[in-house]
C-alpha cells in the first residue's frame, strides 16, 4: 500500500506538482486512466492530481466490494459491526488533524468550522448509528385463526448489498460518514465516489476504517466527474444494490434515470431554496444572530442554509439593518487565522455561478444591503474564489433570483404583512428541504412549522436536530428521509418469516 496521500498539511502549504491522491479499491491504492488538477480554493494552487477512474475501475471497485458483501463483512453479527464502528469513531479522533486538514485543504473553510462541525459529525455519525442498530428491532405477529391454528410472523433484516455512496462537496466528510454509518453497520459494502471538487478525506477514512478493522474491500473509493466518468460508470453498474445520492436536484434526475432499468432503490437529499419567516414579536437580537447563521455559515454552501428571508413589515427594516451589519463583520481570511469567520467559495465556476446571480439580482431590480461582488483581499489570496456576503431588498417570489438555489452566502428579505401571507410565500418554491420560524408565540410557532411543505422545519433555531429523526426534502428536495430508523430502512430489506405453531 503506497502511504496516505491526504496526510500532508493541504491547508497551509500547497502541495508539490507530484502529490497524487489515487483510487482507493480493495484495501489499495489504484492509479486511474487519468489525472486532473485539485487546486486550493484559498489561493488557486495545487493541491494534488487526482486520478480519474475509468469502467475498468469502477469494475473493479463494485468487485472488491460484492468480495467483501459475500466473505468475512457479510457474516459478522450486529454486535460485531456496531464494535467496528465505535472503533471507527475512536480512529477518526485519533487522525482528526489530518482529516482537518484534508477538509480544509480541499474546500478553504476555516478551521475552527472544520474542527467543530465536519470532522467532530464524522465521529458522532458511527457512534450513533452503533447504538441506532444495537438497539434496533423488527414486526413480529403472533396470529391466531378462527380454525384454531396459530402462526408466527417475523421479519429480519437484510443488507441491499453493494451501495454507491455519492457525496458533494460543501460538507464532504460529514455527509459522508452520514451515509457511510448506516450503511456498514446494517451490514452492507460500499463504492464512494466523492466530489471532484473534494477528494482528500474520502481518500483518507477508507485508509482509517481498515486501521480500525474494516475488511478490504468493504469501502472503496473511485475519483472522477459525473457524465461519462465515474459517476456515471458506478450509477450504471449491474452490480449496484442501491444508490444514496446528496447534491444538486438535476444530478438527482440524471442518477434516478440511471437505475431506471434495473429498479434499483434510491434516497436523495438534494436542493433547497430555504426560507425564513420572522414576525414582529421575536426575540430580535436572537433571530438576526440565527438569520445570519443560516445565511452565511459555510459561506452559505449547506443545503439548509436561508436564501429567504420573509419578515413581517413593522420589524423589517430592524432585520434588515441587523443581518447587514452581520454581514459587514465577516471577516474572510486564511483558514487558521482565528479571526476568520468565512472561507472562499468552492471553485472558481461556482463563483461564476454565484457572480451570475449578482448580476441577475441587480437587473431584477433588487437593492443592495451588503456585499455584491468580489472582494480584494490582497495579492496572495485573490488567486481563490472568494466572494462578498450578500444581501438584497426590493425582490419578490416572481423573480428568479428568489426561486432558483444559488448556494452561496446570499439571501432575499421580504416583508409581509400576516401569518397566512407568510406561509404561503414561503411554501410558494418547487423546493421543500428546511423553514425556520421566528417568533416568542409558541403555539403559532408550533402552527407555522407544520404548515411549511418540508422535511424539516424549526422554530427559533436552526441546524439543531437529533441524528434519530427524519433528514430530508419533498419536491426538487429530494426523496426518502435519513436519520435513525429511516437510514435503517433504505440500507436494508425486510424478509418475512411466517412459521405455523
Amino acid at each position: 500500500m503506497t502511504a496516505p496521500t491526504s496526510l500532508l498539511p493541504v491547508s497551509t502549504v500547497a502541495a508539490p506538482a507530484s502529490l497524487q491522491l489515487r483510487n482507493f479499491i480493495g484495501g489499495e491504492h489504484i492509479d486511474g486512466v487519468s489525472a486532473f488538477a485539485k487546486l486550493n480554493p484559498i489561493d488557486g494552487s495545487l493541491i494534488a492530481d487526482v486520478h480519474e477512474a475509468g469502467p475498468d475501475e469502477v469494475d473493479r471497485a463494485v468487485a472488491s466490494a460484492r468480495a467483501a458483501f459475500d466473505g468475512p463483512w457479510g457474516r459478522m453479527t450486529v454486535t460485531e459491526r456496531a464494535g467496528i464502528l465505535r472503533r471507527i469513531a475512536d480512529a477518526i479522533e485519533r487522525r482528526f488533524d489530518d482529516l482537518v486538514a484534508a477538509e480544509v485543504g480541499d474546500t478553504g473553510k476555516p478551521e475552527a468550522l472544520a474542527r467543530d462541525l465536519d470532522v467532530a459529525r464524522a465521529a458522532a455519525n458511527f457512534r450513533a448509528f452503533a447504538d441506532i442498530v444495537s438497539a434496533a428491532g423488527i414486526d413480529s405477529f403472533l396470529t391466531e385463526f378462527a380454525d384454531g391454528r396459530r402462526a408466527l410472523n417475523y421479519a429480519v433484516r437484510k443488507p441491499l448489498g453493494v451501495v454507491a455512496v455519492i457525496v458533494p462537496w460543501n460538507l464532504p466528510l460529514l455527509l459522508l460518514t452520514w451515509k457511510l454509518a448506516p450503511a456498514l453497520a446494517t451490514g452492507n459494502t460500499v463504492v464512494v465516489k466523492p466530489s471532484e471538487e473534494t477528494p482528500s478525506s474520502a481518500t483518507l477514512l477508507a485508509e482509517i476504517l481498515m486501521e480500525a478493522g474494516v475488511p478490504a474491500g468493504v469501502v472503496n473509493v473511485v475519483h472522477g466527474f459525473g457524465a461519462n466518468s465515474a459517476g456515471e460508470y458506478l450509477t450504471t453498474h449491474p452490480g449496484i444494490d442501491g444508490v444514496t445520492f446528496t447534491g444538486a436536484s438535476e444530478t438527482g434526475s440524471a442518477i434516478m434515470r440511471a437505475v431506471a432499468p434495473r429498479v434499483r432503490p434510491v434516497s436523495f437529499e438534494l436542493g433547497g431554496k430555504n426560507a425564513a419567516i420572522v414576525f414582529a414579536d421575536a426575540n430580535l437580537d436572537a433571530a438576526v444572530a440565527g438569520l445570519a447563521r443560516s445565511t452565511y455559515l459555510n459561506t452559505g454552501q449547506v443545503c439548509l442554509c436561508t436564501e429567504r428571508i420573509y419578515v413581517e413589515r413593522a420589524i423589517f427594516d430592524d432585520v434588515a439593518a441587523g443581518l447587514a451589519d452581520h454581514a459587514a463583520r465577516l471577516r474572510l481570511g486564511r483558514p487558521a487565522d482565528p479571526a476568520t469567520t468565512t472561507g472562499p467559495l468552492i471553485s472558481q465556476s461556482h463563483r461564476e455561478k454565484v457572480l451570475s446571480y449578482f448580476h441577475l439580482a441587480q437587473t431584477e431590480g433588487a437593492t443592495i444591503l451588503a456585499g455584491g461582488g468580489i472582494p480584494h483581499l490582497g495579492d496572495d489570496l485573490n488567486g481563490g474564489s472568494w466572494i462578498e456576503p450578500t444581501l438584497w431588498t426590493g425582490l419578490d417570489n416572481s423573480h428568479r433570483t428568489v426561486r432558483e438555489e444559488i448556494f452561496g452566502p446570499v439571501a432575499a428579505l421580504i416583508p409581509f404583512d400576516t401569518e397566512e401571507e407568510a406561509i404561503r410565500l414561503a411554501n410558494d418554491t418547487d423546493y421543500g428541504l428546511a423553514a425556520v420560524t421566528w417568533t416568542s408565540d409558541l403555539t403559532r410557532g408550533h402552527r407555522v412549522a407544520q404548515s411549511m411543505r418540508v422535511g424539516m422545519s424549526w422554530v427559533n433555531t436552526w441546524y439543531l436536530r437529533d441524528l434519530r429523526s427524519p433528514f430530508g426534502g419533498v419536491g426538487l428536495s429530494g426523496i426518502g428521509r435519513e436519520g435513525g430508523q429511516h437510514s435503517l430502512d433504505f440500507y436494508t430489506e425486510p424478509t418475512n418469516v411466517c412459521v405455523q405453531l
